[in-house]
């Protein structure tokens, strides 16, 4: 039987879930023609330097799952090699769920989310925490970014694949949303300029 890299999300119980509802030979075909991939290419590569964001999943050896929005500047989230990320652990409330995840289930997954260009990237990995390591967080550490580091996670890629955009809603950042505030007020006075030159006359 032909392994895939998709299997990681697709197993027995999903393949045959897909069989009842008709799609199992679309992603069959699929993966026999183009599977999802391993290695980082320049284009992921890109796109995550250019993220300030993600979702963070890890479960706990009983199954239980738990998702923790990331955040900091963008590029935050560094390429170790072409299968490995690697990010800093800020500290926040202290409640330490994804590490204790992580310390007995090292499967976890990362949910990147481009939602101007309405993209959204799956990682599925391994990941570790690194405690005590001055060297990684001096590595994963962006300088001037006002938070502290406690700890380092490095995650191991085993599939990454780019989802349809399909229901992303368009949204948009105080960022990126700025230039075009500034060309709107330029208008605006522009007009009122021309509003009032027309009522003095």
């Amino acid at each position: 039987m032909t392994n895939y890299i998709s299997d990681i999300a697709f197993s027995s119980s999903v393949k045959n879930y897909q069989e009842k509802e008709g799609s199992r030979k679309t992603y069959q075909r699929m993966a026999e023609k183009r599977d999802w991939r391993v290695d980082i290419d320049p284009g992921l590569e890109d796109f995550i330097a250019a993220r300030d964001s993600f979702y963070f999943s890890t479960a706990n050896v009983e199954g239980q799952p738990y998702i923790q929005h990331r955040g900091g500047p963008k590029g935050f989230l560094k390429i170790i090699d072409k299968n490995t990320l690697g990010f800093a652990d800020y500290s926040g409330n202290r409640q330490y769920i994804s590490a204790g995840n992580l310390s007995e289930n090292p499967k976890a997954q990362l949910f990147l989310m481009d939602y101007p260009n309405r993209t959204r990237v799956k990682i599925w990995g391994e990941a570790q925490v690194v405690d005590d390591d001055p060297a990684w967080l001096d590595r994963l550490m962006d300088e001037g970014y006002r938070a502290r580091p406690e700890r380092a996670i490095i995650f191991k890629v085993k599939a990454w694949d780019v989802n349809c955009p399909q229901h992303i809603q368009k949204r948009f950042t105080e960022e990126e949303m700025a230039p075009i505030i500034v060309e709107l007020k330029k208008r605006i006075t522009e007009l009122e300029a021309a509003l009032a030159e027309q009522k003095n006359k």
